[in-house]
């Protein structure tokens, strides 16, 4: 029996050979498609989706909490009758009503998407308007001033790795005002990356053209804005 089992074996051996080259070679193939990526990334959506459904499902005995957690999150859901966390179809559904109406007005914090996504482009177009109008200049200064570059960049690597996180409660307590708040902390977000390299590419033009510049006794305005 043992040997009867091993020719056996030994004839299966060359049809799963091919049956795994046949699988590496399809593997290759898609892997070769233009649209592989497309379906890669709508399976891992797809299962991400039904992880999320089965983890919403709610459950079928009522159990019975505290009233207050009851009223975070919701009588059903605090009963099992309905999980805390929303369902595909309740971000669906809450989606598609931002979207179907999306400028509607109805008060001071109850704002459609259009318009709160209109208020969010206004400040950052400001703050990097702003920062840009300071940033540029002052970097064509510190970049052509050795000696302000040294003086300035310990204040400079202190002040840029400070997180928004950290600027906005200090502008919320000091501006009291939400629009200005948002405003100052894009500015001042904005504004080190492009002082840093505004400054590091103005110190890296070569010294032979200043130098030739000031030989034509070319002003210092002109000679940074050429």
């Amino acid at each position: 029996p043992g040997s009867i089992r091993w020719r056996h074996r030994c004839r299966n051996q060359p049809q799963l050979r091919n049956f795994q080259n046949q699988g590496l070679s399809g593997m290759k193939d898609f892997r070769k498609q233009k649209w592989a990526p497309w379906a890669l990334s709508g399976l891992i959506l797809v299962v991400l989706i039904a992880i999320w459904t089965i983890a919403t499902l709610p459950e079928q005995a009522e159990v019975n909490v505290d009233p207050e957690y009851a009223a975070l999150v919701g009588q059903a859901a605090s009963t099992g009758s309905k999980t805390p966390l929303p369902t595909p179809g309740d971000v669906g559904e809450k989606l598609w009503g931002h979207i179907s109406d999306p400028f509607y007005d109805r008060g001071t914090n109850d704002k459609g998407i259009g318009i709160q996504l209109g208020y969010s482009i206004f400040r950052v177009l400001v703050g990097f308007g702003l920062a840009a109008l300071v940033a540029i200049p002052l970097g064509f200064v510190i970049g052509m001033s050795p000696l302000l570059y040294k003086a300035l960049d310990p204040f400079i690597q202190i002040l840029k790795p400070v997180s928004p996180l950290a600027w906005m409660p200090l502008a919320l307590y000091t501006i009291q005002d939400s629009d200005t708040s948002a405003i100052f902390v894009i500015f001042i977000c904005s504004i080190w990356p492009m002082l840093v390299n505004t400054a590091f590419g103005v110190a890296g033009v070569r010294r032979d053209w200043l130098n030739v510049a000031k030989t034509l006794e070319v002003s210092s305005l002109r000679t940074a804005f050429q």
